[in-house]
């Protein structure tokens, strides 16, 4: 009962299911196209065991910080701001037994914020052996006041609660805060604090209203600050960072890009290979392209692997941006020489889209769409061995977080057949433990164009859903062009990079205008642009008047049907990044 009152309680996806049902069913960009992917071939979701790490690089394991998760809406960003510093960090519960975190042989360990209150009854808790396993350890913010809490210190409901911008004074220069200003502006969020440190601490930094903003306790190696060091709201925050892992922790930068292809490629390669020589296969490998980074790069490597075993797959629907399909033609055809199969399906797209104005009847058709064409392909193909891909980190945090523990396989949304009964294969995720930003870097290093491996994210459905209404080879046509002078002005600004996305959006109003002596009743163009760390949450940019000028001029000049551009300045939440 009181699972299906939690599942009440997260509401439903734009299928109807659970939200969090499964794994990667509704994620934005490649994520979308591998779901169509694993319900056409009936795969199960990856059963990962608790010691899955990455494969040793060059026979040495790289040194590695634990994150434990309490629930802080930044735990995930702590684990990217470490291996920013060439160090191999990964999140886990916050419940992790002791033994499963030694078998990790972490060089230090960080505990997370989160909302809770250490007093509460139910509060979060760490396996109690870990205080005292020698292990250096940093607690922020509800971990460093559980840290207090547990060893016999006393926290209490502040009586000034701090929450954003505040100025901390640091009374120790060294250990955390070693050539670290003695005044410093950072971020803090919490309503609790430590009254009373316990015995072997003392105090390393204050506020006026946190007398123990900072505590240590060197002899057993445990650390803790009361503000945030991992967001950008805290200047200094990754020099403290840095001063735990490569300091206090010892921790050596060893997990760079260069390694991590070298020992990925040797694992996919030998894995692939022990699979033929069992099975007496040839060890086949299938990998859906859909445009974005994520599968562009996890195939780069695994033909880096298995060579022309791999057949790659990309199934043109008609839906995506101006000269995107050609780029990936070339891209991997011609630069790369895989072997890839593309598949001319626009037509069967447009027509089963003809008259469909709903967001969620368009998504659903697509994916329904996607997974009928791609059978026929992969069916010409015959046996398959291996299914590739683009699995992120933050994808199996997510499938393995305490709300979807119980519901990692794919729920079925398409009512499709499958491939050959007979047909088994396993998966290959060459990006599970790497973030975005890592997963780009990757792939310039394995020398894809800029153009791909710096692609914002673009929704599975593709312009379907930035098309208000109905979808026609006339209303794609002038997205795709408006869509375009979009993206060329912003690139010709300087400011691609700095935005998380940006876009053309074709609403279904219609407008009075004037053209040379004429009226005109036609188009009005909506543009999107925000910023953002992860897509949570987002804002609108705020583009210079002179980009959004040019814009607005070649849109009404150069596409043809529309008279009127208009600039969405809504931020994410209340609204959402795309419109549909």
């Amino acid at each position: 009962m009181a699972e299906v009152e939690a599942t009440r309680r997260r509401g439903k996806t734009v299928h109807g299911e659970p939200a969090n049902a499964g794994h990667r069913v509704l994620a934005p960009d490649d994520a979308e196209v591998e779901a169509y992917l694993e319900t056409a071939l009936r795969a199960p979701a990856p059963q990962r065991e608790a010691s899955d790490q990455p494969p040793a690089a060059a026979s040495r394991e790289p040194d590695s910080v634990v994150v434990l998760d309490f629930g802080g809406q930044t735990a995930q960003l702590i684990a990217r701001r470490v291996r920013e510093m060439e160090v191999y960090s990964e999140l886990l519960p916050h419940d992790t037994p002791l033994d499963e975190i030694l078998g990790r042989h972490p060089r230090g360990i960080i505990l997370s914020g989160g909302p809770a209150s250490v007093y509460d009854p139910d509060a979060p808790r760490v396996d109690p052996r870990l205080w005292s396993a020698g292990i250096p350890i940093l607690g922020i913010c509800y971990g460093v006041q559980l840290m207090a809490h547990e060893l016999g210190g006393e926290v209490l409901p502040a009586a000034h609660r701090e929450y954003g911008p505040a100025t901390v004074t640091i009374t120790e220069a060294d250990g955390l805060f070693k050539d670290v200003a003695r005044e410093q502006p950072v971020w803090m969020s919490h309503g609790d604090l430590i009254a009373r440190p316990p015995i072997g601490f003392h105090p390393t930094a204050l506020t006026p209203a946190s007398p123990f903003a900072g505590l240590a306790d060197p002899d057993r190696r445990l650390y803790g600050i009361q503000f945030h060091p991992e967001v950008v709201h805290t200047p200094a925050g990754r020099d403290i960072l840095r001063n735990f892992v490569l300091g206090i922790a010892g921790a050596r930068p060893t997990w760079t890009t260069s390694d991590f292809i070298a020992s990925t490629v040797a694992a996919i390669r030998e894995r692939v290979d022990a699979h033929a020589a069992a099975t007496g296969s040839e060890g086949r490998v299938i990998c859906a392209l859909s445009g974005g980074v994520d599968s562009a790069v996890a195939a780069a490597l695994v033909h880096r692997a298995v060579g022309d075993r791999l057949t790659c797959i990309y199934v043109d629907h008609g839906l995506m941006r101006k000269k995107e399909s050609e780029l990936l033609r070339v891209t991997f055809e011609a630069h790369l020489g895989m072997r890839l199969v593309m598949v001319d399906a626009r037509q069967r797209f447009l027509a089963r889209l003809a008259g469909v104005e709903d967001p969620e009847a368009k998504r659903r058709i697509i994916g329904d769409e996607f997974i009928r064409v791609f059978e026929e392909e992969a069916g010409r193909l015959g046996r398959i061995d291996f299914l590739t891909q683009g699995t992120l980190y933050p994808d199996v945090i997510e499938s393995t977080a305490p709300e979807t523990k119980a519901a990692q396989k794919i729920k079925t949304h398409h009512n499709v057949g499958g491939l050959p009964a007979d047909l088994r294969f396993q998966l290959i995720e060459p990006l599970r433990y790497l973030f975005k930003d890592e997963v780009r870097a990757v792939g310039v290093e394995l020398g894809l164009p800029e153009a791909m491996v710096q692609r914002q994210p673009f929704p599975g459905p593709g312009l379907a859903i930035r098309i208000i209404g109905e979808v026609t080879a006339e209303r794609l046509e002038t997205l795709r062009e408006a869509d375009w002078i979009v993206i060329d002005e912003i690139k010709a600004a300087g400011l691609y990079r700095s935005l998380w996305q940006s876009f053309a959006i074709l609403t279904p109003v219609r407008s009075v205008g004037v053209m040379g002596d004429g009226r005109t009743y036609a188009n009005v163009v909506a543009i999107r642009a925000v910023t953002s760390e992860d897509g949570m949450t987002a804002d609108w940019a705020k583009l210079p008047y002179e980009v959004l000028g040019r814009i607005s001029s070649r849109i009404v000049n150069e596409v043809t049907g529309v008279n009127r551009v208009v600039y969405d300045i809504s931020s994410k939440p209340p609204a959402t990044i795309e419109w549909e």
